[in-house]
């Protein structure tokens, strides 16, 4: 079977978000341009998110759902070295995996050698020392983030786990909720 990838795209009274950074990340992942705009039509004016399914051939499925953003205060650390979803793929198999290991917490940040990476959900930022920064190696490299490193307002960076715990605030980046920045959070080892 094809290996199948997913963008998730922002649509909102009748508007289509950042299209050009998805069309981007699609053309890197096949290697071809899928024209985006012939696809996708949004139902309604309300907040949803657009699920274009794609392979090598081009778009399989399109699905919109209402959005409703999922409150996150817990983060559990969690240590994976040999984790690997360089492309958003929709086999999420290892990345479920490791959220089912976040007891009580919302939300999971994975640690790969040592680094954070990722959160299940969403890049991550941190406001260290002054700055927002952002992993120099995520998992993916989502479309919001290289928004935010194109309008120089993130800072790549190898992050550490001291450098998380000195941090001040924390924020997820993904298409959906944009720049979410959360100041009064909990993380567990």
């Amino acid at each position: 079977m094809n290996q199948q990838f997913f963008e998730t795209i922002k649509c909102y009274d009748f508007e289509i978000f950042h299209l050009s950074y998805h069309k981007k990340r699609v053309a890197r992942t096949i290697s071809s341009n899928l024209n985006l705009e012939e696809y996708i039509y949004p139902p309604s004016n309300e907040l949803l998110k657009c699920k274009v399914i794609y392979d090598h051939n081009g778009v399989i499925d399109i699905e919109y759902l209402p959005y409703k953003k999922k409150e996150i205060k817990s983060f559990k650390l969690i240590y994976d070295n040999h984790i690997l979803y360089d492309k958003k793929s929709t086999d999420r198999l290892e990345i479920e995996k490791l959220f089912l290991e976040k007891q009580n917490c919302d939300e999971i940040i994975i640690v790969k050698n040592n680094l954070l990476t990722d959160t299940s959900i969403a890049n991550i930022a941190l406001y260290y020392d002054g700055k927002w920064i952002t992993p120099k190696k995520p998992l993916l490299y989502g479309t919001t983030r290289e928004r935010y490193l194109e309008n120089e307002i993130l800072i790549e960076s190898d992050i550490s786990i001291e450098m998380l715990f000195q941090s001040s605030k924390i924020a997820l980046l993904n298409a959906m909720i944009d720049f979410d920045t959360i100041e009064n959070y909990e993380i567990r080892e």
